[in-house]
């Protein structure tokens, strides 16, 4: 959206609305301060959960990794239902040690051939011809990549999301299985969140019945913007769907645990961009022009500090510029400059604010200049809030794995598309823990970005459970 001029004063009055002392902004007082809600494993037992893996990479062998028989918090669960859920997990357990190598192979074929954002063809047909096998019906998009796919009961399902596709990064992980494709690599875990997925829907297809209908989203574009989620809803993906849930892969978290929060657990991401222009002029005479590097400098810093005046502190919202750019002699006052940057929130409230405010602010600071702008602003993903329900879900699904499993997680900066899904349903995101406890713990979107894949089992067990102990 661009604007060109000077818009006129939107006036202060979402000023109450962002700066209001609520804490309904982003939760708790103590989740503004710590950064992270008070653990919700807080007083349960530490016994170590006893897992197995059938994981064939080389060095885990030995290494526990599984669920604790009965380990649930349900309460109050008839028998036989608690009986249902057991046999379920049983039936898990089984499938992953008949096919966990499976699942590892998916992965890594996936991993080796990676596919930039509206162009996983490769990876949806891959995805496609399995679901096929175990006589599912999967629906491919319009577009040819990203599909959905129903198992179980019909009437109001539970939607189970992964992102398929890579990045423009060239990968440096010297693995056997490394990307094939030069300058594109999958460095943020799309190969695992799909092959999850993938295993996920295979466990759930053998077994004879489920307690509620799935729908699989296997989902293209998470990478860009607009991103791949708006064609999935487009598609009717979340029509009949009652609540939605996605794991993504933490190198933070040791595998095998997984963290889970109430509330934002990523942020709106918008950018902004402004261009000036002035007559320019001789730097011994600013007095008779409009001095364009002095209207960008005060804009690199009134806009970020006013916003900190105005905005409550608490919905964790942050202006940065990333680039600026304006003339090239010392002694001459350019005439075109430009500032790049970004805005993050927390709070939705907010980001639905914070373009009008940006805007305000900005006339505001450059009218007194005369120096004449265009600013274009560019609304990214909203935060993926999650709902109290929807998070106490996934907490008993992480504790089915045990009673160690369940960890906070503070909410990321970052952005993500699963957000628009949460403006049609409610539902919830969890962070899967990637890291082998040993070692560096290496970032998502870094060329050396890997994973310990005994978090591919621990993600399946998540997933099936949420299913099984539907409620």
């Amino acid at each position: 959206m661009s604007t060109i001029g000077r818009s006129s004063p939107a006036g202060r009055e979402g000023d109450a609305a962002a700066g209001r002392g609520d804490d309904t902004a982003t939760g708790s007082e103590d989740d503004s301060a710590t950064g992270a809600r008070p653990s919700a494993a807080a007083g349960r037992a530490a016994a170590a959960p006893g897992l197995q893996s059938k994981a064939a990479t080389p060095g885990l062998q030995g290494k526990a990794l599984g669920p604790e028989a009965g380990t649930c918090r349900h309460t109050g669960l008839a028998t036989g239902r608690q009986a249902e859920i057991t046999a379920g997990q049983a039936a898990v357990e089984a499938w992953l040690r008949d096919h966990g190598d499976d699942l590892i192979g998916w992965r890594r074929h996936i991993h080796a051939n990676p596919e930039l954002s509206r162009a996983e063809h490769g990876t949806t047909e891959f995805v496609e011809s399995w679901l096929v096998k175990a006589g599912l019906e999967p629906r491919k998009l319009p577009t040819g990549t990203g599909l959905i796919c129903d198992i179980g009961p019909a009437g109001p399902r539970l939607a189970l999301r992964a992102d398929m596709d890579a990045l423009p990064l060239q990968e440096y992980t010297g693995r056997p299985f490394a990307s094939t494709v030069p300058g594109v690599s999958h460095a943020c875990g799309h190969d695992a969140h799909t092959a999850i997925l993938l295993g996920t829907a295979l466990a759930l297809a053998e077994m004879d019945e489920l307690p509620v209908g799935v729908r699989l989203v296997f989902q293209h574009a998470e990478e860009v913007m607009p991103g791949g989620a708006i064609d999935m809803v487009a598609a009717g993906a979340m029509d009949d769907v009652s609540r939605v849930f996605a794991l993504h892969c933490d190198p933070r978290l040791e595998v095998g645990r997984i963290g889970v929060r109430v509330g934002a657990i990523t942020s709106a991401a918008d950018t902004v961009e402004l261009v000036l222009d002035s007559p320019g002029g001789h730097t011994s005479r600013p007095h008779l022009t409009s001095d364009l590097v002095y209207a960008i400098g005060t804009v690199i810093t009134g806009l970020p500090g006013l916003l900190s005046r105005r905005i409550d502190p608490r919905t964790s919202t942050v202006m940065v510029w990333g680039a600026v750019s304006a003339g090239k002699a010392p002694n001459a006052i350019p005439q075109t400059g430009m500032l790049t940057g970004t805005v993050r929130t927390g709070d939705h409230t907010t980001w639905s604010l914070l373009e009008p405010m940006v805007r305000e602010i900005v006339d505001g600071l450059l009218a007194p200049t005369g120096v004449r702008y265009e600013l274009n602003y560019k609304r990214g993903v909203p935060p993926v809030v999650n709902d109290e329900f929807s998070t106490r879900m996934f907490e008993d699904a992480i504790l089915g794995l045990g009673p160690d499993a369940l960890s906070d997680t503070p909410q990321s900066g970052g952005g993500e598309d699963f957000s628009w899904y949460l403006e049609e349903v409610p539902g919830a995101m969890a962070r899967l823990g990637v890291w082998s406890g040993e070692g560096p713990q290496l970032d998502i979107h870094q060329p050396t970005f890997d994973i310990d894949e005994r978090a591919l089992a621990a993600g399946v067990r998540v997933m099936t459970n949420l299913v099984l102990q539907a409620r």
